[in-house]
């Protein structure tokens, strides 16, 4: 397990105080390696400097964290930093074909990431989905100032699921107009910290201590639960945001959701535990051994000790982790809307026997000119959403104000919604599309309490709306997507253009950004074809 002793945090919050924020400097180069990662299965897979898994990155608030990055792919790739906001900067999010181009085989490029805000993040790859096949790893930015509860150390946990294949082949099965759809499912084998999720090193535990676990769900189509029999966890903070303490048995994670909780080690040391973390899907079959598939690691207070059964009931008994019972520690008043939209998420069949996934009526796709550059270029014209291209879904806001977002989900399947830019206030869930003759649970509407949680990655569950808000403070391009990279790839998306006035008068491009694209051959300027005005004459017609 990653462990970081709280003296580290003391003396990075020190240095800060003193006005000696650091630039932290990494320099990634990204290439293949074939290795076995679960134990059953050697692939080609993406790592960094030749390791898989590559080191997470540790930063202090205030720094600037750069990280050079040399592409050794034979395609292009890009970094983001999910959760990281990047006000005045918006470029540096790293949104592959939408806020910059990939950079190409054996170019490089540096990312300038401002850590101006404290939490558990992680870094990934936004092109072509590579993040999938291993680019990615747990960012986090330590803050200046104590936690809401006092701890003595951190533990760090990453969690993924792994398959057995490369992301493109498969989805290139997926959407095989010659192939039944949907496709037989697959079941991914889990990893703990980067390698098999029953082969990781014992969690170390000292009597009496408090123990601050960072848990990080990397992974990119199932979920993830996470407990310690025999321990409560207090959870302090969701997606980088600081929550009131709140007690629970476990913690339920979708792909991109990230929590702190507090754990007390017991006062003696005659027993060690386990902890379990379990790989499930909802939307596929339920096949023992397979879905769900389960892991334990030890805990351990002294090495030899017998390990404790704990009694359990059935987890659907345990206490799990619920945003919309989550308080924000900071008490941020529920944002008063100023313009709602209401999308449901879908998918369709089209005439070249394709099915793609829908959000707001049509399947994404980019543009052939990154639309943040058609923001940064098209003058008053980038106020209109129309120049964005008819498959971007582009949503021009203005600035400051509150949007409302409602997703629905009418299906049997979960889907799990990332907001680039932002964390967002989680209003309400409740029913939609349920079937009249279900025979399931009723499903009840369920409304935060005092003040809303924040968070920038949020569940829609099967058969049921969520309603978030946010406001427009953060000009640039960003995207709303689904981080399920399948319905990710298959066009679940849309964008939000977000004061492109503001955004041309207090930011620009890198020229290295510029040049990136320019030598891929892609446009700079212009309309989403890259064209004058509203002439959008090349962009691939809208799929029937």
């Amino acid at each position: 397990m990653y462990r970081a002793l709280l003296g580290f945090t003391l003396v990075a919050a020190a240095t800060l105080l003193l006005g000696q924020a650091a630039r932290v400097v990494h320099d990634w180069d990204i290439g293949y390696l074939t290795l076995n990662r679960d134990g059953y299965t050697t692939r080609r897979a993406i790592g960094v400097n030749g390791q898989l898994p590559f080191p997470p990155v540790y930063v202090t608030k205030g720094d600037i964290l750069a990280i050079n990055v040399h592409n050794s792919l034979d395609v292009p790739t890009s970094i983001h930093a999910h959760g990281i906001f990047h006000k005045g900067a918006s470029y540096m999010d790293g949104a592959g074909l939408i806020t910059q181009c990939g950079i190409p085989p054996g170019e490089n490029f540096t990312y300038e990431i401002n850590a101006d805000r404290a939490g558990t993040f992680w870094i990934h790859g936004h092109y072509n989905h590579q993040n999938v096949d291993g680019l990615r790893t747990p960012l986090v930015i330590y803050d200046t100032v104590p936690a809401v509860l006092d701890y003595d150390e951190e533990i760090l946990i990453s969690l993924e699921e792994w398959y057995d294949n490369e992301f493109i082949p498969r989805m290139k099965e997926i959407l095989n107009p010659l192939a039944p759809f949907p496709p037989p499912p697959s079941f991914p084998y889990g990893l703990i910290n980067g390698i098999n999720g029953n082969e990781t090193t014992p969690i170390t535990f000292v009597p009496g201590k408090k123990y601050r676990l960072r848990v990080v769900s990397m992974s990119a189509t199932e979920w993830f639960k996470f407990s310690l029999p025999g321990h409560r966890l207090q959870i302090i903070e969701a997606d980088g945001i600081d929550s009131v303490p709140h007690t629970v048995d476990g913690l339920d994670l979708g792909p991109g959701q990230r929590y702190s909780a507090i754990v007390t080690a017991h006062d003696t040391d005659m027993y060690n535990y386990e902890y379990n973390a379990t790989l499930y899907a909802n939307f596929v079959p339920y096949i023992p051994g397979m879905n769900p598939r389960y892991y334990k690691g030890l805990i351990e207070y002294k090495a030899g000790a017998p390990v404790k059964t704990v009694a359990q009931t059935d987890s659907s008994q345990f206490v799990w982790s619920d945003d919309v019972v989550l308080k924000a520690l900071d008490r941020q008043p529920v944002l008063s809307v100023d313009k709602t939209f209401d999308w449901t998420i879908s998918s369709k069949k089209y005439s070249n026997n394709i099915t793609l996934s829908i959000l707001d009526e049509i399947s994404f796709q980019p543009p052939l000119v990154p639309p943040l550059f058609s923001a940064f270029t098209m003058g008053d014209l980038a106020l209109n959403s129309t120049i964005y291209g008819p498959q971007t879904r582009a949503h021009v806001l203005r600035l400051d104000e509150v949007v409302e977002i409602i997703v629905r989900n009418p299906s049997t399947l979960d889907h799990i919604m990332h907001l680039h830019g932002h964390a967002f206030q989680v209003i309400e869930y409740g029913p939609t599309g349920v079937p009249a003759d279900s025979k399931a649970p009723p499903i009840t509407v369920r409304t935060f309490l005092d003040w809303p949680m924040r968070r920038d990655t949020v569940v829609v569950p099967p058969f049921q709306y969520v309603k978030i808000r946010f406001r427009a403070d953060n000009p640039g391009v960003w995207m709303f997507h689904c981080h399920m990279d399948v319905h990710f790839a298959m066009g679940m998306a849309v964008l939000f253009v977000e004061a492109p006035d503001v955004l041309q008068r207090e930011q620009s491009i890198p020229q290295a950004l510029i040049d990136m694209c320019q030598r891929q051959g892609i446009a700079t300027s212009g309309n989403g074809a890259g064209n004058s005005g509203f002439n959008l004459t090349g962009l691939p017609p809208i799929p029937s």
